[in-house]
């Protein structure tokens, strides 16, 4: 049975969050359609009562919303504006909630013209998406705000509403900034304790216990004990590309900020690694010449 407060909801893009967040609308009774680029990854879902969708097009067809979790700037082109994208057979009835992290200005421009559009920053990850503790961010006009609120507090424990369309995003990058300057902070600790012979995993317990480390540092040293890049919460290259937009929005307000130019430059040099695909925390392979020499 649809949920009492929302119609069918389209779910595109099927990465951690993405899936997260068609998992939980499932759960709360609401119809979902979805859709990702490798179709492989709708299967899970499809067995849990979603429909399956070839293209964006077709996933949004009679659905009330469509909530766009895809990687970056290019995909959410495609999705929308592509032969198959949600505007390919006119403008989308719908409202879209773009929580793919991309800059401002470029939610602002891919969207013009469509009636109803909030840009959505997601604090949480995978589990929170899964269990509705998600606290999200939003940007876009207040009466869409207004109609769109409820789905969002379906999927959330706490909603706010900051302004404008785009200001989602400038609040996401700005989270992202802190996340990415945290956790290699973290790693650098490590390294330099490792190369001047103390002990990585009781010095990360210690950091961990300490009160200079915030929640995320406490997590993401696990990771980092165990040397367990798999399976990401948040991949390094979108940390990567997070970080440069951060810069760009930087440059653009006439601001020089030198950690962010700092963790960008790393982050996308243990990207260029090859450590991608992998956890965040991989960027303390950036960090030595010879990584994983220490011990």
């Amino acid at each position: 049975m649809t949920h009492p407060t929302t119609g069918p909801v389209a779910v595109l893009g099927l990465g951690t969050m993405g899936t997260g967040l068609a998992t939980r609308l499932l759960e709360q009774g609401v119809q979902v359609r979805v859709w990702n680029r490798t179709a492989e990854r709708t299967e899970p879902l499809a067995r849990a009562g979603a429909v399956a969708a070839a293209h964006p097009a077709d996933a949004v067809a009679g659905t009330s919303a469509a909530i766009c979790t895809v990687a970056d700037g290019d995909a959410l082109a495609a999705v929308l504006h592509g032969p198959d994208g949600i505007q390919a057979g006119g403008a989308y009835p719908g409202a879209l909630v773009c929580a793919s992290t991309v800059a401002p200005e470029e939610v602002v421009r891919l969207t013009g013209g469509m009636h109803s559009v909030l840009d959505v920053g997601m604090l949480g990850n995978r589990e929170h998406a899964r269990s509705g503790e998600l606290r999200l961010f939003v940007g876009g006009e207040e009466r869409v705000f207004t109609a769109g609120r409820p789905l969002l507090e379906l999927l959330s424990k706490e909603v706010v509403h900051l302004g404008e369309l785009g200001s989602g995003m400038r609040m996401k990058l700005l989270l992202n900034l802190l996340m990415g300057i945290e956790v290699q902070a973290l790693a650098e600790a490590v390294e330099l304790a490792a190369a001047t012979g103390l002990d990585r995993k009781l010095v990360l317990a210690t950091i961990a216990g300490s009160g200079f480390a915030s929640p995320v540092m406490a997590f993401k040293s696990k990771r980092l004990a165990a040397g367990r890049f798999d399976k990401p919460d948040f991949r390094l290259s979108l940390m990567a590309k997070d970080l440069l937009l951060a810069a760009e929005q930087a440059a653009a307000a006439g601001l020089r900020l030198p950690l962010v130019d700092a963790a960008a430059q790393t982050h996308v040099r243990a990207t260029d690694q090859g450590h991608g695909d992998e956890d965040c925390v991989a960027v303390a392979h950036a960090l030595t010449p010879n990584p994983g020499t220490h011990t």
